[in-house]
């Protein structure tokens, strides 16, 4: 029971900052290209509470993946919907991407800060500190990758029938209603993660990480077993 709170206060601010984020930019964007739907209904803040889905975020804790309840978006509202829609989907995946960068670079940041102290305390001030950023960096490049993967209702799809000509785009979002079903199948069913996220997700890793990639995975063992 002591292990699992210990993981519980590394994993919970990192992850519902992660989900929240995502959620919130793509309300933001929205409103900034003409809907207000989500800022009309309270849902462009970052108060997780808002945004929460207590079976999403219970399962960043079982299966390292997990989602917030959508922020509302209107398409009829955009200026410009087949576009702008678009650039609304893209949201949530920049969002994630750039905080797991920034993540990144605070990790460095305390790492080099510990590593140079010689005191006991504040070592163990800093390393719950150190572990929070190491799995934001993990769980941030996971939500972004995984919600690329082109099928609706997944970002990805959303973004792919944007770039897709009108007719192939309208043919592409009817698979939509199915779209749930077909990530189920290909998460439970398929090797994605191994063959496909996995591979992008250490790249991710490498290059945002640096010296301290390791630290990521091994926190992210500990966190995840």
């Amino acid at each position: 029971m002591e292990n699992f709170f210990l993981k519980l206060s590394v994993m919970l601010v990192p992850a519902l900052m992660a989900i929240t984020c995502h959620e919130v930019s793509h309300g933001y964007v929205a409103n900034r290209l003409g809907d207000s739907t989500a800022r009309s209904l309270g849902r462009l803040t970052l108060n997780p509470l808002k945004h929460l889905d207590i079976f999403g975020t219970l399962m960043i804790f079982i299966v390292g993946i997990g989602w917030a309840k959508p922020v509302p978006v209107n398409y009829n509202n955009l200026r410009h919907p087949k576009r702008d829609m678009m650039w609304v989907a893209a949201a949530g995946p920049v969002t994630n991407f750039s905080l797991a960068a920034i993540s990144a670079i605070a990790m460095r940041g305390v790492y080099s800060i510990g590593s140079g102290l010689a005191g006991g305390g504040a070592n163990a001030l800093l390393e719950p500190i150190l572990l929070m950023l190491a799995f934001s960096v993990y769980i941030n490049l996971l939500l972004a990758i995984f919600n690329l993967i082109p099928v609706p209702p997944l970002d990805g799809g959303r973004v792919m029938t944007g770039l897709l000509p009108y007719r192939q785009a309208e043919a592409y979002s009817r698979i939509e209603p199915f779209g749930m079903i077909i990530i189920i199948l290909l998460v439970f069913f398929t090797n994605i993660f191994g063959k496909v996220i996995s591979p992008i997700l250490e790249v991710g890793i490498h290059l945002l990480a640096g010296p301290q990639s390791n630290l990521v995975y091994t926190v992210t063992r500990f966190l995840m077993r």
